[in-house]
């Protein structure tokens, strides 16, 4: 498949397209991307132009894939940076709340949840483990894979990995441990 994709085979560069699309939107995503799927879109045209000159396998492949995520990401936070923070819309201003997206509330409350959650959890750590827990996760990057995407030893992922793994077991744990009362439901709100 990836041999057809250098070519530009329409269907291996869909194909690649599909396997990978979740798991970088995910990675950007959960990293606090300002526009996590117009970032998405600037990797996968990256890796479009780039597929035919890319030398390796499957594995690597993936590993190039979020370098370039990655590389992108870091753009966009240095971009963000140089810009004025934007208004938020004023949810008052019933035309500009009219042009907002609806849709089902109660399917949209239920499903951000989960995803409410591990926003947090990812917030908590420091951005070099998240970037860590988020490649071998999400990625599904080897540790020396995650090592060349971020330029560090495999000895600093691996310790990186555990540091970020131990504080999310230790939140989650915390979690559990808090008792379902008001002072529980006060915090949700």
């Amino acid at each position: 498949m990836l041999d057809a994709a250098r070519t530009g085979a329409p269907w291996a560069l869909e194909t690649l397209y599909r396997e990978l699309a979740g798991p970088v939107t995910g990675y950007l995503r959960l990293h606090g991307a300002a526009e996590p799927d117009d970032l998405a879109s600037e990797v996968f045209v990256g890796v479009l132009t780039g597929v035919g000159g890319f030398t390796g396998d499957e594995a690597g492949f993936r590993a190039w894939v979020f370098t370039i995520a990655h590389r992108r990401l870091a753009d966009s936070w240095r971009r963000a940076s140089r810009r004025p923070a934007l208004a938020d819309v004023d949810v008052h201003d019933d035309a500009a709340t009219a042009a907002l997206p609806g849709g089902d509330a109660e399917e949209e409350a239920l499903a951000s949840l989960g995803t409410s959650r591990v926003h947090d959890l990812c917030a908590q750590l420091p951005r070099d483990q998240r970037a860590v827990v988020l490649l071998r996760v999400l990625g599904d990057l080897s540790v020396d894979e995650v090592a060349r995407v971020l330029g560090r030893t495999p000895a600093s992922v691996k310790a990186l990995q555990r540091r970020g793994l131990l504080t999310l077991s230790a939140q989650c744990g915390a979690d559990r441990a808090t008792p379902r009362g008001s002072a529980a439901m006060t915090e949700t709100r």
